[in-house]
């Protein structure tokens, strides 16, 4: 009972949050900017009084990481796997080309703004895979030094403020359809939390196709960093240095991120046809509640100041590769037609 009411307090607050990024969002024309940004952005200004106030931090963090895959996984319940497959297919050509400009975009700027390789490694998969899950899960393999990945999250988090409410703007200005926008959304934007905040601006729509897009994404993170084990063993070795891993210590379970199985069930259940469709409607309107839920959490988590503190390298690194990021993922879907 006691852990329980170590989490309502900031439960309550996120909800409050949430309620108000809603209401505020519904005086903005052409829905330009959503409750999600309203909410992060809400947040982030209420951050220094709440990181005093301890007693909300658990119902914040359990939010900001459960609630958000929580509702990921509902919205399994709004899709069918012909919608699914057909975007997921396309994904995998663009997010090939987004992934090898992310990495070998980071490996020549980072040596050409001398870097160390690891902090410019963290900020290439941050961009490349799924912002701050991405750096984690890298970080440890690599024998990421604390400051390496404070660095990388910033770099990748103030991009990724940027996009949530520019994205929406530019794909409307570009006459983009749902499904190419949702494409450009989940392959281009950084963190999970990030896509569906700039997707769902978008429309509804855009915002399903933004997620699944961000699922099979994510699923790189796996041999991502098998192979940075790799590196790390093969740099520590020229350095006559011994790893504290190398890549068979890997253990797949702990990186790989099963609530996409979850939300395949769930698609699995709707593609049987036993969720009605007003059911699917009022289980998407609670999964889009929670996921505001879940933008406002990490905006109470994130202290805006000390993100722009963390250097003007590491911050140019990640703009550049997140930008080529962008660009790159907009040519390759004009190219193959998806727009």
């Amino acid at each position: 009972m006691t852990e329980a009411k170590d989490y309502i307090a900031g439960i309550i607050l996120t909800i409050l949050v949430a309620l108000t990024a809603k209401a505020v969002s519904t005086y903005i024309p052409m829905d330009l900017i959503s409750a999600s940004v309203f909410a992060l952005l809400l947040g982030m200004l209420l951050n220094p009084i709440i990181k005093e106030l301890t007693f909300f931090n658990s119902g914040i963090q359990f939010v900001s990481k459960k609630i958000l895959k929580t509702a990921i996984v509902l919205m399994g319940l709004t899709l069918s796997f012909s919608q699914v497959l057909s975007v997921g297919g396309y994904s995998i050509i663009v997010m090939t080309f987004t992934l090898l400009t992310a990495f070998g975009g980071g490996y020549i700027f980072g040596r050409l703004f001398k870097m160390n390789w690891k902090l410019s490694s963290l900020i290439s998969a941050g961009t490349g895979v799924c912002g701050g899950s991405a750096i984690a899960a890298v970080a440890p393999t690599i024998e990421a030094h604390n400051s390496d990945i404070a660095y990388a999250i910033s770099a990748t988090f103030i991009f990724d403020i940027l996009m949530v409410i520019l994205f929406p703007i530019a794909g409307r200005y570009f006459g983009m359809s749902d499904l190419g926008f949702g494409l450009w959304a989940g392959t281009a934007v950084n963190d999970t939390s990030s896509v569906v905040a700039a997707a769902y601006t978008f429309s509804d729509a855009a915002g399903a196709f933004a997620v699944i897009v961000k699922l099979t994404r994510t699923l790189s993170i796996v041999p991502i960093v098998m192979i940075f084990s790799y590196i790390n063993a093969r740099e520590n070795k020229k350095l006559g240095k011994k790893s504290n891993k190398s890549a068979k210590e890997i253990k797949i379970k702990t990186i790989f991120p099963y609530f996409i199985l979850l939300f395949l069930i769930m698609v699995a259940v709707k593609s049987t046809g036993v969720v009605s469709a007003d059911l699917s409607s009022n289980i998407a309107a609670v999964s889009k509640f929670m996921m505001v839920m879940a933008l406002g959490a990490i905006g109470l988590k994130t202290n805006f100041k000390e993100v722009t503190d963390s250097g003007i390298k590491p911050l140019l690194h990640g703009f550049i590769i997140s930008a080529l990021v962008v660009i790159v993922s907009f040519m390759v879907q004009l190219f193959i037609g998806q727009f």
